[in-house]
């Protein structure tokens, strides 16, 4: 019997958005079992904790699973990607593309990430066109100001989001 195929989809997800939810759907019909990878990136100084993240996305993603959990997986990780998808037995990394500016720093993280391990494949998808200007750092930026961001994230994350951001 062959190995089921594992996707790995990693990100930070602070919020999870409604074109990153378009990608989990569409990846897990390349695969047979997707780890959603929420990532710590301190960097990015995430507005919801690693906790809340993996929480929003769990909740966000069972709508999607339609009860079989067994098809897609949250996990956080704060170690290298590469090792991250080999923990987790995958041989394939999914990204999603917005725009040429992502394809290149995706481009050039793919050859590192094929440097350090040739066995995995990196899949791009392309966002759809209705969730292709959607960014995570705009959503935030939007409700912080009173916006409506109702088009760009699921009732949930609204929620959420709102609550953190006072309005």
């Amino acid at each position: 019997m062959e190995k089921p195929r594992t996707g790995v989809y990693p990100g930070t997800f602070d919020p999870v958005t409604n074109g990153h939810l378009d990608i989990i759907s569409r990846a897990t019909r390349v695969v047979d079992r997707l780890i959603v990878g929420v990532a710590v990136n301190a960097g990015k100084e995430p507005l919801f904790s690693l906790d809340e993240r993996v929480a929003m996305v769990e909740d966000e993603v069972a709508a999607l699973a339609n009860g079989d959990g067994s098809r897609i997986e949250v996990r956080p990780f704060a170690n290298l990607l590469m090792h991250f998808v080999e923990e987790c037995g995958a041989s394939l990394i999914v990204r999603g593309l917005r725009a040429i500016s992502d394809f290149e720093y995706e481009f050039q993280m793919t050859g590192m990430n094929a440097r350090l391990n040739p066995q995995v494949e990196t899949l791009f998808l392309m966002a759809s066109d209705k969730h292709q200007f959607i960014s995570s750092k705009l959503v935030k930026e939007i409700a912080g100001l009173g916006g409506d961001i109702a088009q760009f994230v699921t009732p949930g994350v609204r929620k959420h989001l709102m609550e953190r951001v006072g309005k």
